[in-house]
């Protein structure tokens, strides 16, 4: 079996309500769809994530499909190296491991796709079995002011869940308001917040003071990525717990996290990480350090959530409250209900490769939306 072609789709699809963080507002979520067929009449199916409006991140998909016509698809881990070494590596500045990551993930779902299609298997069946037969997931209430927040969050509690994520670092007397609110709806569920890099180490130190009363779990991510010592500074002083995510993105992260004590728990996904092998390698670190991984969620569709079960299920220190990203969406591209939460759980895929199909209608409205926003992409 051959590589016969790759095609790429941008895709943008709304999010049901606007989505707040710490770096501003977002309103829909924007992927590219990548498909690798091959000339056995198999195609697999991928996405990554959108950068540029998704243009950017198309181009090198369509470069990366040049690259890999007429190899072997179940050569991932070499075909992937290859792709890498010539569009990143040997381009001096262009050797961004952040952005290569994005690319290297679509066509590493689409080729593990391929595998499990053409071996009749689930892909966690390829990768040496399942330890769990279901994920488990936070509660991600949504909303612009604490008391929306938490509002939001009394409904996943009455759905089942166990943790409760939200997200803070949009002012400090903001966060305090929406950290006690959500804590007042929740009860004694678990609670978590996520600053997303906005703090520095003075007033993260005073923001933990200020959050510290309503029982943290953990606090993911309060320092910007670029600073290892920021996060392992503020670690040394915290009563809350420290989780790494921005900062986590290769093994080699993975392994300073855990060298110098900087976290309490890593947050990383297949878009960081660039490939299931590397996800797996990541995960290996943290556990020789006895550290858990939880599965990190973007601006996603099904088709990510689906490989991302898939590469949790056979890990050992996978959290119990994960993120997926998918159910903020007014509509996702694949088909059927399988990634409908229940108590906060979802199933183990049980279907070939990836275990999803594609709703064809769900993925044209999105290329048209994403034409219509952005335009055709021109010079191919």
């Amino acid at each position: 079996m051959k590589i016969a072609r790759i095609d790429v789709t941008p895709l943008r699809v709304p999010l049901k309500e606007p989505y707040y963080w710490s770096h501003g507002v977002l309103d829909a979520a924007e992927t590219v769809l990548v498909a690798i067929h091959t000339d056995a009449g198999i195609t697999g199916f991928g996405e990554a994530m959108s950068c540029g409006g998704g243009h950017a991140t198309q181009a090198f998909l369509e470069a990366a499909g040049r690259i890999a016509v007429s190899r072997d698809p179940f050569a991932i881990n070499a075909l992937l190296a290859d792709i890498y070494a010539q569009l990143f590596a040997t381009r001096g500045n262009l050797g961004g491991r952040r952005f290569a990551a994005t690319v290297l993930a679509g066509l590493d779902m689409a080729l593990w796709d391929i595998a499990g299609k053409a071996a009749g298997r689930p892909l966690h069946a390829l990768l040496g079995g399942a330890m769990r037969d279901e994920i488990a997931y936070f509660g991600f209430p949504q909303g612009g002011e604490p008391e929306q927040i938490a509002r939001s969050a009394q409904t996943w509690v009455e759905r089942g869940a166990e943790v409760i994520y939200v997200k803070v670092g949009r002012g400090d007397d903001l966060d305090h308001a929406i950290v006690r609110a959500v804590r007042a709806a929740i009860g004694d569920r678990r609670l978590r917040v996520d600053a997303n890099e906005a703090w520095d180490v003075l007033t993260a130190r005073r923001m933990i003071r200020r959050l510290a009363p309503y029982d943290i779990e953990f606090l993911e991510q309060p320092t910007p990525s670029a600073s290892l010592q920021a996060l392992k500074a503020v670690r040394a002083h915290s009563p809350i717990p420290i989780a790494a995510d921005q900062i986590a993105y290769a093994p080699e992260d993975v392994l300073a996290l855990c060298r110098e004590s900087a976290a309490d728990l890593i947050v990383i996904g297949l878009h960081e990480a660039g490939s299931v092998a590397k996800f797996r390698e990541c995960a290996a670190i943290a556990a020789a350090a006895g550290i858990n991984i939880c599965l990190h969620g973007l601006y996603e569709t099904g088709i990510s959530t689906c490989a991302s079960l898939h590469a949790a299920a056979v890990i050992a220190n996978l959290d119990d409250g994960n993120q997926f990203m998918n159910h903020l969406l007014v509509e996702d591209v694949i088909q059927g209900s399988a990634l409908a939460l229940e108590r906060g759980r979802l199933p183990l895929l049980t279907g070939p490769g990836l275990g999803f199909e594609l709703d064809w209608d769900a993925v044209g409205r999105a290329h048209e939306r994403h034409r219509a926003h952005y335009g055709e992409r021109t010079g191919q």
